[in-house]
């Protein structure tokens, strides 16, 4: 066992990068339909967005047919009321679902869609942390 102590706890994971093929379609999908906005765009292949307290930052990029190391990211949402709502809502605009709401052993409530590159996102309500941040 190391003698080094642990640094202080970090402020949390804030931040994703993405490789992506088609950089409109991922900007409209996080920026129009989610509500993100865009933090700096320093060239024509890389975008960085953000709600307040995060960043995303999407670069285009080879991306190798269906496969990825990444399982999900998640969106929080302040209240359990939002959820349904978020559902109907992106479906209308056509993204792709993988699961209607439901409501989590811990009390969470969340649904899976994909973002235009095809990456699973969660739109979650998570108690401990759905206010923890603006």
């Amino acid at each position: 066992m190391s003698s080094v102590n642990r640094p202080p706890a970090t402020a949390g994971m804030r931040h994703l990068a993405l490789f992506v093929r088609d950089l409109a379609a991922s900007e409209h999908f996080y920026v129009d339909l989610l509500g993100m906005r865009v933090e700096w765009r320093p060239d024509a292949e890389n975008l960085y967005l953000t709600s307040g307290c995060d960043n995303l930052a999407l670069h285009v990029g080879e991306v190798s047919g269906e496969e990825t190391r990444l399982d999900h990211l998640g969106f929080i949402l302040r209240r359990m009321e939002d959820v349904d709502p978020w559902y109907e809502f992106l479906k209308s605009h056509g993204v792709l679902m993988d699961t209607a709401p439901r409501t989590h052993r811990d009390g969470a409530r969340s649904f899976y869609c994909r973002d235009p590159e095809g990456n699973r996102v969660q739109m979650i309500w998570h108690p401990p942390i759905a206010g923890a941040c603006g």
